[in-house]
């Protein structure tokens, strides 16, 4: 077989197009693929596909993959066509995407190794510049939105996660049956979620019927304001009550630990985790701590005996006994006289009715937790983001769920 026939076979070059030389340079390592259209053909017009005469041609590069680690370019003196109705334009390349200096196949095999490592180690293994292969991810990502058709989903949840130190956040839409990213924006202002809704008609906003999120009132007035019957919809979920609660019995066991260390007593030091930790992922040998600690750390068994009730009231399917199971609770925590519960109680108090949607809806944002470990991977391999459009962009490549790839390589 030519070489010809070769890199036609391998480009997938049909008619009017045609692969007129292959030049080596074995001292460069490099591999030059020409390719033409046949002259007097008639292209056509990337806005209307009619079929058009030549005006001009320019000379065009687009990287390909390597031909046995020699570096290959394909190099067209690619038309430009008179249109009677759009003016000149230049014609569509088969092997590449317009506005990009990479061949689809090229594309493809970088968005293959993006999803597997940082932008600066694909940068290396493939022979580009940072900037180039972060261009290669800002294409997919942008061609994959504009191919996502997106339906108000009858639930979503809201999280926010760092993007850099100094309280700086990005606020996360998700679909939990899907654990997609849906909507990413800058912040965790009211205007920060505020976008989501703008994307749907009030008619669509209609078929939602729960929104899992954590007690942050503007993310709660922004759902408010656009959903019909929000109070009914809103869901404070059990990972952020229990959240809540692991930091109160903390705060109980520092406070109990200065008192106990005062009189010689060693007994809650380096049990911070302990008191924190699912008791049914325990082994049976390590509930007898909490036994010892009865009668040790009073005040911090109590704050963890309170907790763990709690967590055990999630399991309801009547709004009027999961309210009932709950307000015993509070009142329980209440008389408690331990503050730091107390403070979390009032906060309960005041979300109550969030937190039996949730109950009674089955509602959880355990998958936009999910998420959020995934981008807290990403940012770790990446060294972190200085540039917030960057990581808005990875979180979509990572977790969006879109459809990348080039249109030459997409899946049927």
């Amino acid at each position: 077989m030519q070489d010809r026939d070769l890199y036609t076979a391998v480009l997938g070059i049909t008619a009017p197009w045609f692969v007129a030389k292959v030049e080596v340079t074995p001292s460069q390592e490099e591999v030059e693929v020409f390719v033409e259209a046949k002259a007097g053909s008639r292209l056509a017009c990337p806005e209307c596909s009619r079929d058009c005469g030549v005006h001009d041609r320019r000379e065009r590069r687009w990287r390909h993959l390597d031909s046995c680690e020699f570096r290959t370019t394909i190099v067209a003196q690619v038309p430009r066509v008179r249109c009677s109705e759009h003016g000149v334009r230049q014609v569509v390349v088969p092997w590449g995407e317009p506005g990009s200096r990479f061949t689809s196949a090229f594309e493809a095999f970088a968005i293959g190794w993006l999803l597997e490592a940082p932008v600066s180690a694909v940068a290396r293994r493939i022979r580009l510049s940072w900037d180039q292969v972060d261009g290669i991810m800002q294409r997919a990502v942008q061609r994959g939105l504009e191919r996502r058709e997106l339906d108000a989903p009858e639930r979503f949840a809201v999280d926010e996660t760092s993007f850099q130190k100094r309280h700086e956040y990005v606020t996360v839409v998700s679909d939990p049956s899907t654990s997609n990213v849906l909507y990413v924006a800058d912040d965790r202002k009211k205007e920060s979620l505020e976008g989501f809704f703008d994307l749907f008609e009030p008619s669509e906003l209609m078929r939602i019927k729960a929104v899992s999120m954590d007690m942050w009132q503007p993310y709660i007035s922004v759902v408010e304001w656009n959903l019909h019957r929000a109070e009914e919809k809103i869901c404070f979920d059990k990972f952020h009550v229990a959240m809540h609660l692991g930091n109160a019995v903390d705060k109980v066991r520092r406070q109990e630990q200065r008192a106990l260390l005062g009189q010689g007593d060693r007994s809650l030091v380096g049990t911070k985790y302990t008191w924190l930790r699912n008791p049914e992922k325990m082994k049976a040998g390590a509930r007898g701590f909490f036994e010892r600690m009865k009668t040790v750390a009073i005040r911090t068994a109590r704050a963890w005996a309170i907790k763990e009730h709690a967590m055990g009231l999630w399991h309801y399917t009547s709004r009027t006994w999961a309210r009932k199971a709950w307000k015993a609770w509070l009142s329980w925590a209440m008389r408690s006289k331990l503050e730091p519960v107390r403070r979390v109680a009032r906060m309960v108090r005041d979300h109550l009715e969030g937190i039996i949607n949730a109950i009674v809806l089955n509602a959880t944002n355990a998958g936009a937790e999910s998420i959020n470990s995934k981008i807290k991977r990403v940012k770790r391999m990446a060294c972190g983001f200085r540039n917030r459009e960057r990581f808005r962009n990875a979180i979509y490549f990572h977790a969006g769920g879109l459809d990348l790839m080039p249109a030459s390589h997409t899946k049927p």
